[in-house]
């Protein structure tokens, strides 16, 4: 594990609000349209936390601030109790390989003009970590890792399965050692099969290596299946949040008790499931 004791507090924001500047269409007009605002959350180390919400509810907005990728407007992020506002630029450049973000797309996230090796290797690089041998040595043990071949080391992105290009930019976010991944709907584009093998790998990582997750949602019965707690996001506005227990037991929330009522029964899923397994 990580540096640090499991339960305590990895990452807490505080009031954090966001919005970007749009221009109207006709009159070109410039506007602010806000993503989300009033955001408080405390993740501890080495739970599953969600973020919930339905699409355009400000969760990928919220995920890319917690990556560090872009500055909230207001509000403060720290990491193990670091205030990221305050830090410099080399401070801010060393947390950054402790929050790893994985996105939706893993097509559109992994450079396809690199091999396989290669895209596990840049993080590395970028940080100017190791030799070129040791980069690419390194890069190897991680694909081997989730799940992957050392053979496969000179593929290139469209050559693997959709299951595999998460398992690449997985391998990709690992290999700098992170405390915390942030994945961004990582599993909404996989069938339920590669969503299963997936979690499982997920499950065994974090029991290995201590990691520390924010999943990003709009699946609740998945969230169901994996979150120690929830957050519920509705027009950038957390609404409900607690244990995942709690939330999906004893919803306070007529929004909460809404979603979680739109849910299929078990049978309607397990059908499903054995449809798309193969014979």
């Amino acid at each position: 594990m990580s540096a640090g004791t499991q339960g305590e507090v990895l990452l807490q924001a505080r009031g954090l609000g966001k919005s970007y500047v749009q221009e109207r269409a006709f009159t070109r007009e410039k506007f602010h349209l806000r993503a989300f605002e009033g955001i408080d959350l405390s993740v501890r180390r080495g739970t599953t936390f969600a973020i919930v919400g339905e699409s355009g509810a400000g969760k990928s907005s919220l995920a890319r601030c917690l990556a560090l990728l872009e500055a909230p407007e207001c509000g403060e992020i720290r990491i193990e109790g670091r205030d990221v506002a305050r830090a410099s630029r080399s401070e801010l450049f060393a947390l950054r390989r402790n929050v790893q973000l994985i996105f939706q797309d893993a097509t559109a996230a992994l450079n396809e003009r690199f091999t396989a090796a290669e895209i596990v290797a840049e993080p590395m690089r970028i940080q100017g970590l190791f030799t070129p041998a040791e980069r690419r040595e390194r890069a190897l043990e991680q694909m081997e890792k989730v799940g992957l071949a050392r053979s496969d080391e000179r593929k290139r992105v469209r050559e693997f399965s959709g299951g595999q290009r998460q398992r690449l930019a997985i391998a990709r976010s690992l290999s700098l050692e992170p405390n915390l991944l942030i994945l961004d709907e990582a599993l909404a584009n996989l069938d339920l099969a590669n969503q299963e093998l997936i979690l499982r790998l997920l499950g065994e990582l974090q029991d290995q290596r201590g990691l520390t997750y924010i999943h990003i949602s709009h699946n609740l019965l998945l969230v169901s299946q994996i979150a120690d707690e929830v957050a519920l996001l509705h027009e950038g506005r957390i609404v409900e949040q607690g244990r995942a227990a709690d939330f999906f037991a004893h919803p306070r929330t007529s929004y909460s008790n809404e979603l979680i009522r739109a849910l299929p029964p078990l049978e309607t899923i397990l059908r499903k499931r054995l449809q798309e397994e193969p014979a």
